[in-house]
Protein backbone atom coordinates (compact mmCIF):
# COMPACT_ATOMS: atom_id res chain seq x y z
CA UNK A 1 0.00 0.00 0.00
CA UNK A 2 1.69 3.18 -0.81
CA UNK A 3 2.15 5.84 2.46
CA UNK A 4 -0.16 8.77 2.44
CA UNK A 5 1.87 11.85 3.36
CA UNK A 6 0.57 14.48 5.52
CA UNK A 7 -0.17 17.16 3.24
CA UNK A 8 -2.73 14.39 1.51
CA UNK A 9 -5.07 14.07 5.18
CA UNK A 10 -6.97 17.03 4.42
CA UNK A 11 -6.85 21.05 4.31
CA UNK A 12 -5.82 20.81 8.30
CA UNK A 13 -3.13 18.23 7.35
CA UNK A 14 -2.38 20.36 4.65
CA UNK A 15 -1.95 23.87 6.48
CA UNK A 16 0.64 21.93 9.36
CA UNK A 17 2.63 20.28 6.75
CA UNK A 18 3.07 23.87 4.86
CA UNK A 19 3.91 25.01 8.24
CA UNK A 20 6.74 22.64 8.89
CA UNK A 21 7.68 23.09 5.55
CA UNK A 22 7.98 27.06 6.33
CA UNK A 23 9.67 26.43 9.79
CA UNK A 24 12.20 23.92 8.45
CA UNK A 25 13.25 26.50 5.41
CA UNK A 26 14.16 29.30 7.89
CA UNK A 27 15.70 26.98 9.99
CA UNK A 28 17.97 25.39 7.33
CA UNK A 29 18.64 29.25 6.21
CA UNK A 30 19.83 30.02 9.92
CA UNK A 31 22.50 27.06 10.11
CA UNK A 32 23.75 28.10 6.47
CA UNK A 33 24.20 31.50 7.55
CA UNK A 34 23.43 32.42 3.60
CA UNK A 35 24.44 36.28 2.97
CA UNK A 36 21.16 37.14 1.10
CA UNK A 37 21.12 40.21 -1.50
CA UNK A 38 19.30 43.21 0.46
CA UNK A 39 20.84 46.29 -0.53
CA UNK A 40 19.20 48.58 -3.13
CA UNK A 41 20.45 51.39 -5.05
CA UNK A 42 18.36 53.92 -7.00
CA UNK A 43 21.30 55.00 -9.33
CA UNK A 44 21.55 52.30 -12.05
CA UNK A 45 24.08 50.04 -12.72
CA UNK A 46 25.80 51.06 -16.30
CA UNK A 47 26.04 47.95 -18.02
CA UNK A 48 22.16 46.34 -19.37
CA UNK A 49 22.96 42.36 -19.61
CA UNK A 50 19.39 42.01 -20.52
CA UNK A 51 16.07 43.38 -20.68
CA UNK A 52 12.59 41.36 -21.07
CA UNK A 53 9.24 42.25 -21.26
CA UNK A 54 6.42 39.23 -20.27
CA UNK A 55 2.94 39.84 -21.11
CA UNK A 56 0.32 39.78 -18.04
CA UNK A 57 -2.74 39.30 -19.54
CA UNK A 58 -2.71 36.08 -21.80
CA UNK A 59 -4.85 34.09 -22.96
CA UNK A 60 -4.61 31.27 -20.95
CA UNK A 61 -7.61 28.52 -22.49
CA UNK A 62 -10.40 28.86 -20.46
CA UNK A 63 -9.03 30.76 -17.05
CA UNK A 64 -10.75 33.06 -15.30
CA UNK A 65 -10.29 36.50 -16.31
CA UNK A 66 -10.81 37.86 -13.01
CA UNK A 67 -7.80 35.68 -12.04
CA UNK A 68 -5.35 37.79 -14.45
CA UNK A 69 -6.68 40.90 -13.61
CA UNK A 70 -5.89 39.84 -9.76
CA UNK A 71 -2.38 38.51 -11.44
CA UNK A 72 -1.61 42.00 -12.29
CA UNK A 73 -2.45 43.71 -8.84
CA UNK A 74 -0.46 40.71 -7.28
CA UNK A 75 2.83 41.74 -10.02
CA UNK A 76 2.58 45.52 -8.84
CA UNK A 77 3.12 44.84 -5.49
CA UNK A 78 6.08 41.92 -5.88
CA UNK A 79 7.76 44.39 -8.25
CA UNK A 80 8.60 47.51 -6.11
CA UNK A 81 10.36 44.68 -3.20
CA UNK A 82 12.67 43.40 -6.02
CA UNK A 83 13.76 46.76 -7.85
CA UNK A 84 16.74 47.98 -7.73
CA UNK A 85 18.28 45.34 -5.85
CA UNK A 86 21.82 44.87 -5.63
CA UNK A 87 23.34 41.02 -5.89
CA UNK A 88 26.93 41.77 -5.06
CA UNK A 89 29.55 38.89 -4.99
CA UNK A 90 29.15 36.50 -2.35
CA UNK A 91 25.49 37.35 -2.19
CA UNK A 92 22.61 34.94 -2.66
CA UNK A 93 19.65 36.68 -4.24
CA UNK A 94 16.07 34.72 -2.94
CA UNK A 95 13.01 35.79 -4.32
CA UNK A 96 11.29 34.83 -0.98
CA UNK A 97 13.25 36.35 1.09
CA UNK A 98 12.59 39.52 -1.09
CA UNK A 99 8.82 39.81 -1.54
CA UNK A 100 7.66 37.72 1.74
CA UNK A 101 4.60 35.84 2.27
CA UNK A 102 1.75 37.00 -0.24
CA UNK A 103 -1.50 37.71 1.92
CA UNK A 104 -4.38 39.06 1.47
CA UNK A 105 -3.73 41.38 4.75
CA UNK A 106 -0.81 43.11 2.53
CA UNK A 107 -3.18 43.28 0.02
CA UNK A 108 -2.52 40.47 -2.42
CA UNK A 109 -5.61 38.92 -4.56
CA UNK A 110 -6.99 35.43 -5.48
CA UNK A 111 -4.31 34.76 -8.72
CA UNK A 112 -3.65 31.82 -10.95
CA UNK A 113 -1.78 29.15 -9.01
CA UNK A 114 -1.03 25.10 -10.69
CA UNK A 115 -1.98 22.46 -8.58
CA UNK A 116 -0.47 18.63 -9.23
CA UNK A 117 -1.34 19.11 -12.98
CA UNK A 118 -4.19 21.43 -13.42
CA UNK A 119 -4.80 24.98 -13.41
CA UNK A 120 -6.14 26.42 -9.37
CA UNK A 121 -6.45 30.11 -7.52
CA UNK A 122 -4.58 30.83 -4.27
CA UNK A 123 -3.76 34.34 -2.24
CA UNK A 124 -0.98 36.04 -4.40
CA UNK A 125 -1.16 33.88 -7.41
CA UNK A 126 0.94 34.65 -10.11
CA UNK A 127 4.01 35.16 -8.86
CA UNK A 128 5.80 32.24 -10.82
CA UNK A 129 5.57 35.15 -13.81
CA UNK A 130 8.06 37.35 -11.71
CA UNK A 131 10.51 34.14 -11.37
CA UNK A 132 10.02 33.61 -14.88
CA UNK A 133 11.17 36.90 -15.93
CA UNK A 134 13.90 37.18 -13.30
CA UNK A 135 14.61 33.38 -14.62
CA UNK A 136 14.99 33.97 -18.36
CA UNK A 137 17.22 37.47 -17.68
CA UNK A 138 19.45 35.44 -15.44
CA UNK A 139 19.91 32.50 -18.03
CA UNK A 140 21.65 35.27 -20.15
CA UNK A 141 24.07 36.34 -17.50
CA UNK A 142 27.18 34.66 -15.91
CA UNK A 143 24.95 34.47 -12.06
CA UNK A 144 24.64 30.75 -10.84
CA UNK A 145 21.56 29.28 -10.60
CA UNK A 146 21.46 27.64 -7.29
CA UNK A 147 17.15 26.64 -6.69
CA UNK A 148 15.33 26.15 -9.43
CA UNK A 149 12.28 24.49 -9.32
CA UNK A 150 10.79 23.08 -12.98
CA UNK A 151 7.38 22.47 -13.99
CA UNK A 152 7.75 21.00 -17.29
CA UNK A 153 5.61 17.32 -16.75
CA UNK A 154 2.57 18.96 -17.96
CA UNK A 155 1.74 21.44 -21.23
CA UNK A 156 -1.18 23.21 -19.16
CA UNK A 157 -1.93 25.61 -21.97
CA UNK A 158 -2.18 26.38 -25.20
CA UNK A 159 0.41 29.01 -26.82
CA UNK A 160 -0.28 32.61 -27.27
CA UNK A 161 2.23 34.65 -27.85
CA UNK A 162 5.33 32.69 -26.51
CA UNK A 163 8.36 34.35 -26.41
CA UNK A 164 10.79 32.01 -24.97
CA UNK A 165 11.33 28.37 -25.20
CA UNK A 166 8.45 25.97 -23.53
CA UNK A 167 10.14 24.59 -21.17
CA UNK A 168 12.09 26.96 -19.21
CA UNK A 169 9.78 28.52 -16.67
CA UNK A 170 10.01 28.28 -12.55
CA UNK A 171 7.90 26.76 -10.01
CA UNK A 172 7.54 28.50 -5.76
CA UNK A 173 5.72 28.26 -3.09
CA UNK A 174 6.50 29.80 -0.08
CA UNK A 175 8.82 29.83 0.81
CA UNK A 176 10.78 26.32 0.76
CA UNK A 177 10.16 25.97 -3.41
CA UNK A 178 12.43 29.40 -3.99
CA UNK A 179 14.38 30.67 -7.15
CA UNK A 180 17.39 31.43 -5.84
CA UNK A 181 20.92 32.88 -7.78
CA UNK A 182 24.61 32.83 -6.45
CA UNK A 183 26.67 35.72 -7.32
CA UNK A 184 30.25 33.99 -7.96
CA UNK A 185 31.65 36.37 -10.09
CA UNK A 186 33.53 39.75 -8.74
CA UNK A 187 30.85 41.84 -10.18
CA UNK A 188 27.99 43.40 -8.59
CA UNK A 189 24.31 43.12 -10.67
CA UNK A 190 21.55 44.77 -10.13
CA UNK A 191 17.28 43.81 -10.87
CA UNK A 192 15.41 46.61 -11.96
CA UNK A 193 11.71 45.37 -12.08
CA UNK A 194 8.62 47.28 -12.82
CA UNK A 195 4.83 46.91 -14.48
CA UNK A 196 2.93 49.01 -16.35
CA UNK A 197 -0.72 48.34 -17.83
CA UNK A 198 0.12 45.61 -20.27
CA UNK A 199 3.52 44.27 -19.36
CA UNK A 200 6.13 43.08 -16.21
CA UNK A 201 9.45 44.42 -17.26
CA UNK A 202 12.97 43.97 -16.08
CA UNK A 203 16.20 44.88 -16.38
CA UNK A 204 19.32 42.80 -15.33
CA UNK A 205 22.41 45.10 -15.11
CA UNK A 206 25.97 45.18 -13.93
CA UNK A 207 28.78 47.65 -13.21
CA UNK A 208 31.52 46.10 -15.66
CA UNK A 209 31.52 44.56 -19.28
CA UNK A 210 30.17 41.15 -19.56
CA UNK A 211 33.01 38.41 -21.55
CA UNK A 212 30.60 36.12 -22.85
CA UNK A 213 27.11 36.69 -24.59
CA UNK A 214 24.30 33.93 -24.28
CA UNK A 215 21.74 32.54 -26.08
CA UNK A 216 18.66 30.01 -25.36
CA UNK A 217 17.48 27.93 -27.85
CA UNK A 218 15.24 24.58 -28.41
CA UNK A 219 15.55 21.93 -30.16
CA UNK A 220 13.43 19.07 -31.62
CA UNK A 221 10.34 20.91 -30.40
CA UNK A 222 6.98 19.39 -31.68
CA UNK A 223 4.43 16.99 -30.51
CA UNK A 224 3.47 13.35 -30.47
CA UNK A 225 0.60 11.23 -30.11
CA UNK A 226 1.13 8.56 -27.07
CA UNK A 227 -1.37 5.84 -26.26
CA UNK A 228 -2.80 8.23 -23.17
CA UNK A 229 -2.32 11.32 -25.28
CA UNK A 230 -0.64 14.14 -27.19
CA UNK A 231 2.76 15.31 -25.30
CA UNK A 232 4.97 17.94 -26.03
CA UNK A 233 8.73 17.56 -26.26
CA UNK A 234 11.48 19.75 -26.75
CA UNK A 235 15.27 20.38 -25.73
CA UNK A 236 16.00 23.70 -24.42
CA UNK A 237 19.83 24.90 -24.43
CA UNK A 238 22.29 27.48 -23.68
CA UNK A 239 24.91 27.99 -25.74
CA UNK A 240 27.94 31.03 -24.81
CA UNK A 241 29.82 33.29 -26.88
CA UNK A 242 33.04 34.77 -26.77
CA UNK A 243 32.52 38.91 -27.46
CA UNK A 244 36.02 39.10 -28.14
CA UNK A 245 36.76 36.25 -30.35
CA UNK A 246 33.48 35.61 -31.35
CA UNK A 247 34.22 31.73 -30.48
CA UNK A 248 31.57 29.12 -28.24
CA UNK A 249 32.73 29.10 -25.11
CA UNK A 250 30.08 26.30 -24.31
CA UNK A 251 26.87 24.94 -25.30
CA UNK A 252 25.37 23.29 -22.57
CA UNK A 253 21.94 21.45 -22.28
CA UNK A 254 19.66 23.08 -19.78
CA UNK A 255 16.47 20.71 -19.64
CA UNK A 256 14.84 18.01 -21.70
CA UNK A 257 10.81 18.36 -21.40
CA UNK A 258 8.28 15.58 -22.34
CA UNK A 259 5.19 17.04 -21.21
CA UNK A 260 1.70 15.75 -21.55
CA UNK A 261 -1.03 17.68 -23.08
CA UNK A 262 -3.78 18.97 -20.59
CA UNK A 263 -5.78 20.85 -22.65
CA UNK A 264 -7.92 20.43 -26.30
CA UNK A 265 -5.25 19.14 -28.75
CA UNK A 266 -6.96 21.29 -31.44
CA UNK A 267 -6.14 24.10 -29.49
CA UNK A 268 -1.95 23.08 -30.33
CA UNK A 269 -1.04 25.53 -33.14
CA UNK A 270 -1.95 23.72 -36.52
CA UNK A 271 1.82 24.57 -37.87
CA UNK A 272 3.31 22.49 -34.97
CA UNK A 273 1.16 19.75 -35.08
CA UNK A 274 2.28 19.35 -39.27
CA UNK A 275 5.95 20.14 -38.16
CA UNK A 276 6.06 17.56 -36.00
CA UNK A 277 4.12 14.93 -37.84
CA UNK A 278 1.23 14.77 -35.12
CA UNK A 279 -1.43 14.75 -37.40
CA UNK A 280 -0.47 11.58 -39.10
CA UNK A 281 0.77 9.81 -35.68
CA UNK A 282 -3.05 10.06 -34.42
CA UNK A 283 -4.32 8.79 -37.98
Amino acid sequence: MQRLHLYQLGPRAYALSRKKEILKRKFQDQIHQIHFAQTRSEALLPIVVNRHNSLIRRKLGDVDQRLQENKAVNLSLAAPKLTHLLIRPGETFSFWHCVGECTAEKGYREGLTISGNHPSSGIGGGMCQMTNLIHWMVLHSSLTITEHHHHGRFDLFPDFGRQVPFGTGTSIVYNYLDYRVENRTSDTFQLVIETNERYLCGELRCDHPQPLKYHIYEQDSGFTWEKDGAYRHNIVRRKAINKASGEVAFDQELIVNHARVMYDPKLIDSALFRESGFWNQKQ
